[in-house]
C-alpha cells in the first residue's frame, strides 16, 4: 500500500508524514525530491523542475514499487505532484504492479501557504538561495491550487489547516489502520530483527 500525501508547497505534507511515522511504525517513507536532487547532479533540468524529466517520474514509480515489493511494508510519500499527466503516469505505473494507492491532497488557503513558505528556511546558510527557493515555491502555488479541480476522483481532500494529529488520525482511519494495529505492527517489526 502507498499513501501519497499531495498538496501545494507549504501545505504540510512532510509535517503530516512525520506525524504518521510514530503512529504507523511499519510504514517506510520515500521522499521523491531526493530522486530529483540526484538526477540534478547527473543531467541538466532545462525547465528547472525535475518533475518534467520523464526519468524522474519513472524512477519515483520504480523506487516506490521496489520498496513495497522488497520490504512488504506500506509506503508514505510526501510529494507535490499536480500535473495531471505526470500524476497519472506515476499512479498508473504503481497500480499496474497491483499496488493499492491512497491519494490525499491537503487543501490550504493561498494566504496561509504564502505565510508558511515565508516562515520556512530552506538553506539557512545561504540567504540568497533561501529566497530563491521561496520565490520558486510561490511561483508554483497557482498551479497547485488549481489542481484541486483535476485530481483523480478517488483523491481524499484534507483540510490542511487541521492539526497534524487530526490529519494523521483521518489518514489512518481512511486506510484502515488503527492505533492498536500500529502498535501491533511496530511490535511485530521489532520481533523480526535479529
Amino acid at each position: 500500500m502507498i499513501v501519497w500525501v499531495n498538496g501545494a508547497f507549504g501545505s504540510g505534507k512532510s509535517t503530516l508524514v512525520e506525524e504518521l511515522r510514530p503512529r504507523w511504525p511499519q510504514a517506510l517513507v520515500l521522499d521523491p525530491e531526493m530522486v530529483g536532487f540526484v538526477l540534478r547532479t547527473i543531467v541538466d533540468v532545462p525547465t528547472g523542475d525535475f518533475q518534467d524529466l520523464r526519468l524522474w517520474r519513472r524512477q519515483v514509480a520504480a523506487m516506490a514499487i521496489g520498496l513495497v515489493e522488497e520490504y512488504d511494508r506500506p509506503l508514505l510519500v510526501p510529494m507535490t505532484l499536480v500535473n495531471p499527466e505526470y500524476l497519472g503516469e506515476v499512479f498508473d505505473a504503481l497500480r499496474e504492479e497491483g499496488i493499492e494507492v491512497h491519494h490525499f491532497f491537503l487543501k490550504v488557503p493561498e494566504e496561509v501557504l504564502h505565510a508558511r513558505i515565508d516562515g520556512r528556511s530552506f538553506t539557512p546558510d545561504d540567504p540568497a538561495q533561501d529566497e530563491q527557493v521561496r520565490t520558486w515555491c510561490k511561483s508554483k502555488l497557482a498551479a497547485c491550487l488549481a489542481a484541486v479541480d483535476t485530481l483523480p476522483p478517488d483523491t481524499v481532500l484534507l483540510d490542511g489547516e487541521s492539526t497534524p494529529e487530526e490529519l494523521a488520525a483521518t489518514v489512518l482511519a481512511r486506510v484502515g489502520v488503527t492505533e492498536t494495529a500500529t502498535e501491533t505492527a511496530g511490535a511485530a517489526g521489532a520481533d523480526d530483527t535479529p
